[in-house]
């Protein structure tokens, strides 16, 4: 299957590289590569991709916002954060406006399309440096705990998964369910906890951890 990318991103050359690395890679197809915020929520509904390459600084119209307009109008759009912005708050934003994850401009080529491939089947990329950022702020932080909301002991089970990365296909088989059967739990744990995300679900998971 052919994982179909949009790029929004403000600086030609990056776009460019973007671009050519999609377009000259198996597997992979670039539906548009647009220059602003304001462009991309006029052009992308009206050809949907699967994932989304997001710059944050955009000028006018933050990709932080431009990600969080884009979810409202296409919820279950994925979109990946592709910045040279290694700020703790930049990476807490664009996760809680529905980012599912983060990488950083100088990671290669070969990460970035593994990134893409993961956040397609369901998991939630980030580059090692602010998987340990992330990790280490939630560690620190108090804040609503997941064991105050009434979970049940698989739905627990499933969102520690979640929380250390696995996708669907890996849940399933380390707890022996269907497929089906792990989405129907994700979709009570994202209703309980009040989030729209694997990622935001697991940020509330790792405020939840024992300190």
């Amino acid at each position: 299957m052919t994982i179909k990318v949009a790029i929004v991103e403000n600086e030609f050359v990056v776009r460019k590289e973007l671009v050519a690395l999609l377009d000259e890679s198996d597997g992979f197809e670039c539906l548009g590569a647009y220059t602003s915020g304001e462009q991309a929520l006029r052009e992308i509904p009206k050809n949907p991709p699967h994932v989304v390459l997001m710059d944050i600084n955009l000028g006018q119209m933050s990709g932080v916002k431009c990600t969080y307009l884009l979810k409202q109008v296409l919820p279950e759009l994925q979109i990946v954060m592709v910045t040279v912005y290694g700020d703790r708050n930049q990476i807490f934003e664009a996760l809680e406006m529905g980012a599912t994850g983060y990488l950083l401009k100088r990671a290669p080529g070969t990460e970035i399309l593994k990134a893409v491939q993961e956040v397609h089947r369901g998991g939630a990329p980030m580059s090692s440096s602010i998987a340990r950022q992330v990790v280490q702020s939630f560690a620190r932080q108090s804040g609503n705990r997941a064991s105050e909301v009434a979970l049940s002991v698989r739905e627990k089970e499933v969102l520690a998964l979640v929380a250390q990365g696995y996708i669907n296909k890996e849940i399933a088989a380390t707890l022996g369910l269907t497929e089906d059967t792990v989405r129907g739990y994700l979709k009570q744990i994202y209703h309980k906890l009040h989030v729209r995300s694997r990622t935001e679900a697991a940020m509330k998971y790792f405020r939840a951890k024992p300190q």
